[in-house]
């Protein structure tokens, strides 16, 4: 499965597992029910696939225009860092109104997000590429249904 199918699926599929198990973990840091933790776990689903398109759109303009081509450990830092502050950024004013808790104990819970985030995204991909096998871009075939 290639191209805007495979993305379709890959978007979907992670999404939805994210949302249940946000859901579960912040009911369980929050100590508040499943139906205000999944109310968020949504919107921050949505957020995040909303700031995923912008920003990635907004760094590959910035990316097409620097001297220096590919992608070295240093822009992949700076790109994961850019993505998640800003998903930070966007998150936490919602977990603290949502909840009614301060800034500060919404970024505690934003944080343990955070790390769930980066081992689940880990996981996810290993899955999801055994399942589906590897894209084009990483088999050296011809990129098909960009």
């Amino acid at each position: 499965m290639q191209g805007l199918k495979r993305k379709f699926v890959y978007v979907t599929l992670y999404e939805l597992i994210a949302i249940v198990c946000s859901t579960w973990a912040l009911a369980a840091m929050s100590g508040h029910g499943l139906g205000d933790s999944g109310g968020v776990a949504v919107a921050a689903s949505c957020i995040a696939v909303a700031w995923n398109l912008v920003f990635n759109t907004l760094f590959e303009v910035w990316e097409a225009r620097q001297s220096v081509r590919g992608r070295s450990l240093a822009r992949r830092v700076a790109h994961a860092i850019g993505f998640e502050g800003g998903l930070i950024a966007a998150l936490v004013p919602l977990i603290a109104w949502w909840f009614g808790i301060s800034l500060l104990q919404a970024l505690l819970l934003d944080l343990g997000l955070v790390v769930f985030f980066l081992i689940y995204t880990f996981v996810f991909n290993w899955g999801f590429d055994r399942v589906f096998g590897l894209p084009a871009s990483a088999t050296g075939d011809p990129v098909r249904g960009v």
